[in-house]
């Protein structure tokens, strides 16, 4: 029989003082899932795991009942005896990679492939990003993500970070910026190696003890004081672990290299120095590597050379300038500086097709009519003497004013691109053609203004050249006639984008009052595409729409496997044409000149796997790139604090809204919190933020208007404020 309510509250308040712990079910059923992970081989009932969680008022050990008849029901305990249970995750291991994260989000990928598991901060040792783990897998709760706990790290990578010293009387701390490590690094006094308060260094990990809050490291080298260009420079490349010097046996292993032309040489090569050859780069360029050479024929066709500097004439496989060319696999362009894949001596001087030196190249010649149709072509190794060299600003100059030097052979070539473009956009090529924001910066790397870089008819003259070579020796190598093996080799590939992708862009793009039709050919939604970038071409959204294009297109990796290049409309394509700052253009040549020769077909599973290095350290290079870029837009507005811009919303996250300004391309984040007129929630599949109370909605591609508030440089950070 019940009691009547004012006596029942009564009691109730008698048994609950001081009955323990008072618990939401949401934190019981967490305590519930911990109590049960922390000694997975024993079995406990309703009382047992009452009394570990230090519950004592009836009502609660109810709820226990409740949560454990819940739990069994998800399959994350069994019921071995009656009220009885036991975890289920025993013996579900697992082994894979660890990755780390500041903010405690974890993750584990396991080595045969499937979806990265959530692993907690404290289910994660101290493991590090890369190391290779065995784990427990538990049993995945019911709505919830599957989680998993480290139980043994098996192999340990090295690993440093990059931050700045906190010197102390006797001891030191590393505060790192490091998205994947939120603890900062204990250095004792005698592994300082000479580093001060406030320097930029790089630091090792060498142990983390048992219960320790932090990791023990040492000093591996000190770039300089913080906030001075070469130390930052510095720090952004070791933070992506891409090398900010020269090993000095490379140096000097690469000035021993004789540039001598021999008897054997000139016989073994065509001899191209008599026809007019000229190259035609930026204006801060060094390393030369492609020239076009220009001659009429006497049957009326032209012929157009396409000579790439012949770099594995000089860099022999497996020597030591071609291993340290193979680890960088690419040359990283940051902002006030440029980082040869090859030393300098190499690419700035032996390979580089400067004017009036005789030059070893790698060639593809072409005979082709005054409409662009090309009737022979051939390979061939040459040897070519540069007449002039032309900045694109000049090359540009002769075609608008119609004189100049090499003015036949430049309007000449100038018409056939043209021809050799508009054939390739029938065929559906994707004409992105994003404007690059560049610094004009001083003597100390200071930000002076920005700049914003087109490409013109000089820049697409060379790319269509530089486009139909690399097509050639592509199609030379992959086209094979029926009944022949093909040959491995090295490809361009862009694969087709993604159906789902396409469709969220489409609809997209709607409310800016677009249409975009994703079905049909291949080249149906290309042409699409292209009509769509035409539209938008000078309106507000073009840069925005463009971003959001090339996030639903796949990415373009290097590969054996050929399934052409659908940006360019290609069925083959390759790199040939920059072998002085790309790695796979050297492994093209090598596989040519091997091919010509009548050599078989190399070992496919080696070439694919150096594919997929070069592939991986091309992002690797673009994401540092992007990292000095941002870090020079933080120096550059960090005196403009308080100052009011015009802007449009390029970025929509959890954590708030990222702005573009309109007058110098800067991006900033105005965080979630600073919203604060109401509570917003994030709706990716619309990429807007939503008030719940106001409906208020803030979407990628408004116009904004915002305020700057704050110039992190540590952090790269510019951080916004809305204004009414």
């Amino acid at each position: 029989m019940r009691k009547k309510s004012g006596k029942k509250d009564k009691n109730e308040k008698k048994e609950n003082k001081g009955s323990g712990k008072r618990m939401k079910k949401q934190a019981m059923v967490q305590a519930v899932i911990a109590a049960f992970q922390a000694s997975p081989k024993e079995s406990f009932n309703y009382k047992q795991i009452s009394k570990i969680l230090g519950l004592e008022a009836q009502v609660q050990k109810l709820m226990i009942v409740d949560i454990l008849y819940d739990l069994a029901a998800d399959d994350f305990i069994s019921e071995i005896d009656r009220g009885r249970y036991r975890y289920n995750g025993i013996g579900t291991v697992a082994i894979g990679t660890f990755s780390r994260r500041s903010n405690g989000k974890n993750s584990f990928l396991p080595e045969d492939g499937g979806t990265p598991v959530f692993v907690a901060e404290r289910n994660s040792g101290h493991a590090m990003t890369g190391d290779k783990v065995k784990v427990q897998l538990f049993a995945k709760k019911k709505g919830a993500e599957q989680e998993a706990e480290v139980l043994e790290v098996l192999e340990s990578v090295e690993k440093t970070f990059v931050g700045k010293l906190q010197v102390a009387k006797g001891f030191a701390f590393l505060v790192t910026e490091n998205k994947t490590l939120a603890n900062d690094i204990f250095i004792p006094k005698d592994k300082l190696k000479g580093g001060k308060n406030g320097d930029k260094a790089i630091v090792r990990i060498v142990e983390w003890p048992e219960g320790a809050k932090n990791p023990l490291g040492e000093v591996v080298d000190i770039l300089g004081v913080a906030g001075q260009n070469d130390a930052e420079m510095h720090a952004i490349l070791a933070e992506f672990g891409l090398p900010y010097k020269y090993p000095e046996s490379v140096e000097k292993a690469a000035e021993d290299i004789s540039g001598e032309i021999t008897e054997k040489d000139l016989a073994e090569r065509e001899d191209f120095r008599d026809v007019l050859t000229f190259t035609v780069d930026p204006k801060d360029a060094k390393d030369f590597d492609d020239a076009l050479s220009y001659r009429k024929l006497p049957s009326g066709l032209i012929e157009i050379g396409v000579h790439i500097a012949d770099v594995t004439h000089f860099v022999k496989p497996d020597s030591i300038i071609d291993k340290e060319a193979l680890s960088r696999a690419t040359s990283v362009y940051l902002v006030d500086r440029t980082i040869p894949m090859l030393p300098e001596r190499l690419s700035n001087g032996l390979c580089s097709l400067r004017p009036n030196e005789e030059k070893f190249c790698f060639s593809v010649v072409f005979e082709m009519t005054p409409e662009a149709v090309v009737k022979n072509s051939r390979i061939c190794r040459t040897l070519i003497k540069s007449d002039r060299r032309f900045t694109y600003e000049e090359a540009q100059e002769v075609i608008e004013k119609g004189a100049g030097e090499c003015e036949e052979a430049i309007l000449a070539m100038d018409g056939l691109a043209k021809k050799l473009r508009a054939k390739r956009f029938k065929d559906g090529a994707i004409a992105f053609e994003r404007y690059e924001v560049k610094f004009e910066i001083d003597e100390h790397g200071k930000p002076l203004s920005v700049y914003f870089k087109e490409s013109k008819d000089a820049n697409k003259m060379i790319e269509e050249f530089m486009l139909l070579a690399n097509r050639t020796v592509a199609e030379f190598v992959g086209k094979v006639p029926q009944g022949k093996t093909k040959k491995t080799f090295v490809y361009r590939i862009h694969d087709l984008p993604d159906p789902d992708k396409m469709e969220n862009f489409a609809s997209f793009i709607r409310r800016f009052g677009y249409k975009l039709k994703t079905d049909g050919s291949k080249t149906d939604v290309s042409k699409g595409i292209n009509h769509l970038l035409d539209e938008v071409q000078g309106k507000r959204e073009e840069n925005l729409i463009e971003t959001v294009a090339i996030r639903a297109m796949a990415k373009a990796v290097y590969s054996t496997e050929n399934v052409g290049h659908y940006g360019l409309a290609f069925d083959y394509y390759t790199h040939f044409t920059s072998p002085i700052r790309r790695y796979p253009d050297m492994m093209v040549h090598r596989l040519l000149e091997r091919y010509l020769a009548g050599g078989r077909s190399v070992v496919k599973a080696k070439y694919e796997d150096l594919c997929e290095h070069c592939s991986s350290m091309e992002q690797v290079a673009a994401n540092a790139e992007r990292a000095s870029t941002k870090y020079k837009q933080v120096e550059f507005m960090s005196d403009k604090l308080g100052m009011v811009y015009d802007g449009v919303i390029s970025g929509v996250t959890e954590w708030g809204l990222y702005v573009e300004l309109n007058e110098n391309k800067c991006e900033g984040l105005v965080p979630i919190r600073d919203l604060d007129d109401d509570y917003y929630e994030f709706d990716e599949k619309n990429y807007c933020l939503i008030g719940r109370r106001k409906k208020r909605q803030y979407r990628l591609g408004d116009p904004i208007t915002i305020k700057v508030a704050q110039a992190n440089l540590e952090r790269k950070q510019l951080d916004f404020a809305m204004v009414d």
